[in-house]
């Protein structure tokens, strides 16, 4: 019996002085009218199993207005225990806990994982590189620990040596100090993308090809080390294979480092190594950031959200809480029906809409449905 979530509980939170949502283990709608907190719910069921929020807010915007302090938990069960995850957010500070002690965001991860789609993820294919980087960081970092150590530790590397670059005293000798830091923290974190967006490319390409009626998806890696190719993404690999795939990218990172250190000097900014490097998405061999209409760039993400969901299931042995904020109106009619048979397959959702006509009625029966703010329509 997998874990799932039960109970949300916020007080004091966003625009609720204080609310109970007891969650099915299947479907739960929220339904309401915009402005009415429903989004702000998800938010805290992210917070909570992810230890982020897409909104990135900052921890005073998470409190009431009028307030000084907000909490929210929610109560985890299953495998034989029940597990209470919990964040407050006090003078201007937020603090996660786990049964009651506190951790850090870490403690609240991996439990429970959650995969969010929201309207701003329909922009993932068309945006920048960053976009698709934290998308992939955010998904991995929530499944390995060792994903999410390189991931914070390879960001202040790189604001470190940005601020040394920034110094009128910089010179060539004081970066090389620096170099290896980067080249060696971030190989590893790439070799980590690598193996991830590997797993997530073999779902991606066959959901995508149902969703579109047989159009070819591929998805590959390009570095920002000098390759003028994008980087093969690799099988599965075993242990030693891995650390000579991480110590052919830390040489030639270092290579890159070195040739563009003059470069660097005079731009003050690191211009090297995976805070640079893009993911990019093909179809039928084209460049879907130039060529993809917009229901092809639909199809790719919710291609790439349910390819997320499989791969929780591959690597962890259970499903993550799947979190749909609004985006069934963003969606036809074919691409919701797929979403609601992924829904269908024993995967905790809770879907937030302003129109139950979204749903047929076997998929509304089959549902938890919860009034947010007053009748809706």
């Amino acid at each position: 019996m997998s874990i799932y979530a039960r109970t949300l509980s916020v007080t004091e939170y966003r625009s609720f002085p204080s609310f109970e949502l007891d969650l099915a283990r299947g479907v739960t709608v929220l339904v309401g009218h915009n402005a009415v907190g429903k989004t702000n719910l998800v938010e805290a069921l992210q917070l909570l199993t992810s230890g982020r929020s897409f909104r990135k807010p900052s921890p005073r915007e998470l409190v009431r207005a009028g307030g000084t302090r907000c909490s929210m938990k929610l109560t985890l069960e299953g495998e034989g225990r029940v597990i209470d995850m919990g964040c407050v957010v006090e003078d201007g500070k937020r603090s996660f806990m786990r049964n009651g002690k506190r951790c850090r965001a870490a403690g609240v991860r991996g439990v429970v994982p959650s995969v969010l789609f929201c309207p701003d993820d329909l922009d993932l294919v068309k945006r920048g590189a960053r976009l698709r980087r934290e998308a992939l960081d955010g998904f991995g970092i929530q499944l390995n620990e060792s994903y999410a150590q390189l991931a914070s530790t390879y960001e202040r590397t790189v604001e470190q040596r940005n601020s040394l670059l920034k110094e009128p005293f910089c010179t060539r000798d004081l970066l090389d100090a620096w170099n290896d830091s980067i080249a060696s923290t971030g190989a590893a974190l790439t070799v980590h993308r690598l193996a991830l967006l590997s797993r997530i490319r073999e779902h991606l390409i066959d959901m995508y090809a149902g969703l579109s009626g047989g159009e070819a998806v591929d998805v590959s890696y390009v570095p920002s080390w000098g390759a003028s190719d994008a980087i093969t993404l690799p099988a599965a690999a075993d242990a030693s294979s891995r650390a000579d795939r991480i110590e052919a990218v830390r040489a030639r990172i270092a290579a890159a480092l070195d040739a563009r250190a003059g470069e660097e000097l005079r731009r003050g900014i690191t211009l090297v190594g995976p805070h640079r490097d893009e993911v990019a998405f093909t179809i039928d061999g084209r460049d879907a950031r130039t060529f993809a209409s917009q229901g092809q760039q639909r199809s790719l993400v919710l291609a790439w959200k349910i390819a997320e969901v499989e791969v929780t299931r591959e690597i962890l042995g259970r499903p993550p809480l799947l979190l749909l904020d609004d985006v069934m109106s963003e969606l036809d009619e074919t691409r919701r029906q797929a979403f609601l048979g992924l829904v269908g397959g024993g995967v905790q959702t809770v879907i937030t809409t302003t129109n139950l006509g979204y749903f047929d009625d076997s998929a509304l029966k089959r549902a938890k449905v919860v009034k947010i703010g007053g009748d809706s329509r």
